[in-house]
């Protein structure tokens, strides 16, 4: 089921107030994805949340610009406001963004956190595989989204659980050609065009860092977009840093 959906652009709120928005969309059916990592970020004296996704053990990927003074990750939740039995709550032991990530360009925004302990995984925490090297998203394919972020714009009422909705992949063209030039530092290397203007469906203020995911591969990150919200939306092409993924792991494991 297609639905409306507005969810992140926490870099272009000021610290601590990006919280994110899923408009319109549906209720995931509770541990559904079990790769879901819900983070509740410090930066100076403020919080905010981001999501991310496990693919590893001890390793969450998530947006660069989600980066923090102290990050807990949870793993595991649906209702985040409620103690589940099935809630791992871990601590970040080194935030890892990309070495070149600019704020300005929103370029490279992506970030690897290393938990201070490994995961366990069971039926509610799991692991979500990455696409291979370089692999390019056919444009029309749907792909999903999902978030614990905001379900109106009008309110800024949080909801307590995941939310999720499905959005199209675009050629490139949509966003490099879309009008008032408002995504001029879109880079087709390194991001990925989604959601389609015609069904209203983009991603706006927050949820950041959640995974793009078509089939049952996280393909994406959701990353920015317009200021209004309105569709299309930029994600991190994933599979562009899946070089940079495998070597900083593989550095940082024991």
């Amino acid at each position: 089921m297609l639905i409306l959906i507005l969810l992140p652009m926490a870099f272009l709120l000021p610290p601590g107030a990006g919280a994110g928005e899923i408009i319109g969309g549906q209720e995931a059916r509770p541990h559904s994805r079990p790769y879901m990592a819900y983070l509740n970020i410090r930066r100076k004296d403020k919080s905010f949340r981001c999501g991310g996704f496990l693919v590893a053990e001890n390793f969450v990927l998530t947006a660069a610009h989600c980066n923090g003074d102290k990050i807990t990750v949870y793993l595991g939740a649906h209702n985040i406001k409620q103690e589940e039995q099935s809630q791992q709550k871990i601590s970040v032991r080194r935030p890892i963004p990309h070495q070149i990530y600019n704020r300005e360009t929103h370029n490279n925004d992506i970030m690897l956190l290393q938990l201070e302990h490994k995961a366990k995984l069971n039926e509610q925490v799991g692991l979500i595989p990455l696409p291979p090297a370089y692999q390019r998203v056919q444009p029309g394919t749907v792909c999903s989204v999902a978030g614990w972020g905001c379900t109106s714009a009008l309110r800024k009422v949080l909801p307590d659980t995941l939310r999720e909705v499905d959005l199209k992949v675009l050629d490139d063209e949509a966003c490099l050609k879309y009008p008032g030039g408002i995504y001029r530092k879109y880079n087709t290397h390194t991001m990925m065009c989604g959601g389609d203007p015609k069904e209203h469906k983009a991603s706006f203020k927050g949820d950041s860092g959640g995974p793009l995911v078509c089939g049952k591969t996280a393909q994406g990150i959701v990353s920015w977009g317009s200021v209004n919200g309105t569709p299309p939306s930029v994600y991190v092409r994933l599979s562009t840093f899946i070089p940079w993924i495998r070597k900083t792991m593989k550095k940082l494991q024991p």
